[in-house]
């Protein structure tokens, strides 16, 4: 693969150049990380990713989230905006590569140029998402008005989604054991919008929103976080997807609004390139550096200063 992109193609959004700028962020030789670095650089310098908002579906799998992240983009697409979506998909055992089970289910106009699709392979992280995905949710927002980030589908403990997005949709289905176990596990404490799928399933679809109501209420008060909306939808149907939609932008505008959005994405890029670093590095590597706590506050000094995910990553790298 060429290692030159060309940054105003990308910028263009010419789907071949955007293609490969995601395909170079994901190659790990030393000389295509120099390059990646450059092209991060150039895009970073148009300052378009700043308005763009990202948002991560996740959620376990089998619960219709393709189905509705379809209906999002519609939804995105009706108002004029542009949308690049990241899906993260399973590895293939053989060859490793992603077995495009998401971007198969995802329904879009072929003809459609502000819409475009990546599948990228979770290479068997837990987490929920791949290593480059960080560095091509970059790539992305400094393209579209939009990037959706759908996750390989979580457990009760992979909540990776939550430092990349700046808001987290997560996705349940009623009646099937999930809310419980999500309440017992935790991973409710990572969402701004909840949405419990399949609302035409009646009585079992309104007593899950009880439930998860109530149990955010509760998470919400101890930790001090804003409680989440929780909203019935039906992706089939098309029930519900206004509001979630007016939900996660009314989350989005209130932290830009704020003025926190460009603190938090420090803080949300700071604990990904930590991740990355104990990844990259190992146990010895992060111990070099004074631990975890030491590391993720170098990483972050580093991405306040302006440095890219990978020259954050460089800056702080152990002594060989």
């Amino acid at each position: 693969m060429s290692l030159v992109v060309d940054s105003e193609r990308v910028l263009a959004r010419d789907p071949a150049s955007v293609a490969r700028a995601i395909s170079l962020v994901e190659d790990r030789r030393p000389e295509a990380e120099a390059a990646a670095i450059e092209l991060l650089r150039a895009l970073s310098r148009s300052g378009r990713g700043a308005a763009c908002h990202r948002v991560g579906v996740t959620g376990p799998p089998g619960v219709g989230k393709s189905t509705l992240v379809s209906a999002l983009i519609r939804g995105w697409r009706a108002r004029g905006r542009s949308v690049g979506v990241l899906a993260v998909d399973p590895s293939s055992p053989r060859s490793g590569g992603a077995l495009l089970g998401d971007r198969a289910r995802i329904e879009l106009d072929p003809d459609d140029r502000e819409v475009f699709v990546r599948s990228m392979a979770s290479g068997g992280q837990l987490g929920g998402l791949a290593r480059a995905a960080g560095a091509a949710v970059e790539v992305l927002s400094a393209v579209f008005d939009v990037v959706l980030i759908e996750t390989v589908g979580v457990g009760q403990s992979e909540t990776d989604i939550e430092h990349v997005a700046d808001t987290v949709l997560f996705v349940v289905q009623p009646a099937s054991g999930d809310v419980l176990q999500f309440i017992k596990a935790g991973i409710v404490e990572i969402p701004d919008v909840v949405a419990v799928n399949k609302a035409d399933l009646g009585a079992v679809a309104v007593r899950a929103v009880a439930e998860l109501e109530s149990a955010l209420r509760l998470g919400a008060e101890a930790s001090g976080r804003a409680e989440p909306r929780v909203l019935a939808t039906s992706a089939s149907t098309g029930v519900g997807i206004g509001e979630v939609l007016a939900a996660l932008e009314a989350h989005f505008a209130a932290v830009v609004a704020g003025g926190q959005l460009p603190a938090v994405r420090r803080a949300k890029n700071a604990a990904w390139a930590t991740r990355l670093f104990a990844l990259r590095y190992g146990e010895r590597g992060v111990d070099q550096r004074g631990g975890s706590r030491a590391v993720r506050a170098a990483l972050e000094r580093e991405l306040a200063g302006g440095a890219t995910l990978f020259e954050a990553l460089a800056s702080v790298a152990p002594e060989p």
